[in-house]
């Protein structure tokens, strides 16, 4: 890949920055020692030059035309924040001691959204990894973590970066970023990175200072798109596609997850993603680690997990928002009035079947049609949740679902997408039913730009008819409430709901029938009012699972599926060990169970049997 920004190697510092309007092209040292060079500039538009006897740490700017200079747009480090000199990094340095780890088969991913600076007290990469066995107890093995790239300030959700190459320095910056992944991989746990292309940042975003970055010919809710097919956007393109070789080859990551790609614009011939999965292939071969390309997709299309070669754009999963939309409306009874387009016990059915709910039908959210059928798509090209940083930072109160929905909706909720033929997702401290809020937060250092943050979130919630203000995200206190409390993960219900997400995930890691991602291996039977029975096999029909959900108030009877002999039950909610507290309405499900036979169910629970000849 061409090397931008500052490119170190003992000793010897290659600088590159991308101008193609500019004349000229000043690099700018301001330590150890303060001196000037002027760059020379090549017939693509970049501007180079090498210098000799410098040393990793080094500070510096450019200058373009020779007036005000500016950090680096392809800085690695911002030691000093969004409006610092950037830091010459020596990617080299770093003594990996997991070398040989080449990654996880993406079916047996058990993925975990984590916000590096609410995570622990201390809000670093270092604090993050003595947390990391309590993980890998669990059953999670693949962390992603909402972006780190560089941001305005010490606290912020990090979809306002403005340096896509740089790691947050008050999380601790490249070295401790490495260290952090290092670790994750010495546990078998991947490490999955939030990264955003569709916009950068309002403070700190010097782009324009440079070159044509962004294009007025599309529009996004944070302003123009990024220029990916107009004029000049030959060097935009190379910038984003290299930061995504940048992450997979210097700090080892197993993958991406790219925010919004939907608002990433291109109608030129060879798309951004197609010149991305090309780059991308020639690297895994010469790196030997797999490494994935999760997106964000609010189009409800199969286009974006296809292959370049069929037209595709590559990634290989979508989150499923659909799933999502149609489970959580079922548990909480005000859900309706968020996703005013679910509701019914088919959608839920559709979710599990086909992926997308939405796939050509007349959405009133959208007041138009949406979305095209997935139904042929396998399951492991999806993610799927229960609650994310949009779903609960995006409340006025921040409530995680825990503070929605009582105890045994929860057990519902995780049984659903731990059960389910996707690629399961927690949000941090949701395997222990956490009940600290998670607020929106930022802390700009412009007073303009502060206004109409705080401004902008009382107007997007007023839409919702709330009786109160969101809290202010400027405000540390908003930050500070949203760190999860460890402490509750050791007792009382917590741990009930800790234990519940364990037996759920060695079920899923274990049984042949869970690891089976073929849509036409599952079959979904409605009873009651919101009751339904998740029917899966084995890929070699060897084995069989029923999955038995209730989801409403009241009991309902079913007839069990017939089989040759009989099914034997191997998990049950109702059971003493999953109650938040003692109770009359424990299990009275039998442990065997034969097909024709009339049961009852008991209410807001779930019972897993398996075909005892299995």
């Amino acid at each position: 890949m061409r090397k931008i920004g500052a490119s170190y190697f003992t000793g010897k510092c290659e600088f590159s920055v991308w101008a193609p309007e500019k004349d000229q092209m000043y690099l700018h040292l301001e330590s150890p020692v303060e001196q000037i060079f002027e760059m020379k500039k090549t017939s693509d538009g970049y501007f180079i030059t090498t210098l000799s006897n410098i040393q990793a740490g080094s500070r510096y700017r450019f200058a373009p035309n020779g007036s005000e200079k500016f950090p680096d747009p392809a800085s690695h480090y911002q030691p000093e924040g969004v409006h610092g000199p950037s830091e010459v990094v020596d990617h080299n340095e770093f003594k990996w001691n997991n070398t040989s780890w080449s990654g996880l088969p993406l079916k047996d991913l058990i993925f975990y959204e984590i916000h590096v600076g609410t995570f622990s007290s201390e809000g670093t990469f270092e604090a993050m990894i003595p947390l990391l066995d309590e993980l890998a107890e669990t059953g999670i093995n693949a962390i992603e973590i909402m972006p780190v790239s560089q941001f305005p300030g010490n606290r912020n959700w990090g979809y306002d970066g403005v340096f896509p190459y740089a790691v947050q320095n008050s999380y601790g910056g490249p070295q401790k970023f490495k260290e952090f992944v290092d670790a994750a991989h010495s546990k078998g746990i991947a490490v999955f990175l939030d990264v955003v292309f569709n916009h950068i940042g309002p403070e700190g975003n010097y782009f324009e200072r440079f070159g044509p970055y962004f294009t007025n010919t599309y529009c996004t809710p944070w302003g123009n798109a990024i220029n990916f097919d107009g004029e000049w956007s030959d060097g935009v393109r190379e910038y984003f596609a290299n930061s995504i070789l940048h992450w997979y080859e210097n700090y080892h990551l197993d993958g991406l997850r790219v925010d919004a790609v939907h608002m990433m614009f291109d109608n030129g011939a060879v798309h951004f993603w197609e010149l991305v999965n090309e780059k991308l292939d020639k690297l895994r071969q010469k790196l030997g680690r797999s490494f994935y390309l999760i997106a964000e997709s609010d189009l409800n299309s199969p286009r974006v997990t296809k292959s370049p070669v069929s037209g595709g754009w590559g990634f290989n999963v979508q989150w499923l928002d659909d799933f999502h939309h149609s489970l959580y409306v079922l548990l909480d009874k005000e859900g309706q009035e968020r996703y005013e387009d679910f509701g019914q016990m088919e959608q839920l059915a559709k979710a599990y079947t086909d992926g997308f709910v939405h796939s050509g039908e007349y959405v009133k959210f959208r007041k138009r049609k949406h979305g095209s059928s997935s139904a042929g798509v396998s399951g492991d090209h999806f993610v799927v949740f229960n609650q994310n940083h949009d779903q609960v930072g995006n409340r006025v109160g921040g409530e995680r679902l825990s503070m929605l929905v009582d105890f045994d909706r929860q057990k519902l909720a995780a049984a659903a997408i731990l059960l389910s033929p996707y690629l399961p997702m927690l949000f941090m401290g949701e395997e222990f039913a956490a009940d600290t809020p998670f607020f929106y937060f930022v802390s700009h250092s412009e007073e303009e730009l502060i206004k109409m943050v705080v401004e902008g979130r009382r107007k997007e919630f007023a839409n919702y008819k709330w009786e109160f203000d969101p809290p202010n995200p400027q405000e540390e206190e908003t930050f500070e409430k949203s760190k999860l409390n460890w402490a509750q993960r050791k007792s009382g219900k917590h741990l009930v709901m800790l234990n519940w997400h364990k037996k759920l995930i060695s079920i899923r890691h274990t049984h042949p029938v869970l690891q089976n991602f073929y849509k036409n291996d599952i079959r979904v039977t409605l009873f009651g009012e919101k009751g339904f029975v998740l029917h899966r096999k084995s890929s070699d029909e060897q084995h069989e699972l029923i999955c038995i959900f209730n989801l409403g108030s009241e009991r309902e009877s079913i007839v069990v599926p017939r089989r040759k002999t009989h099914w034997k039950k191997i998990l049950d909610s109702r059971d003493p060990e999953w109650l938040e507290e003692e109770s009359t309405l424990a299990s009275n499900f039998p442990d065997s169970i034969f097909g024709g036979e009339v049961i009852y169910i008991n209410e807001l629970s779930v019972t897993v049997y398996e075909a005892a000849d299995a």
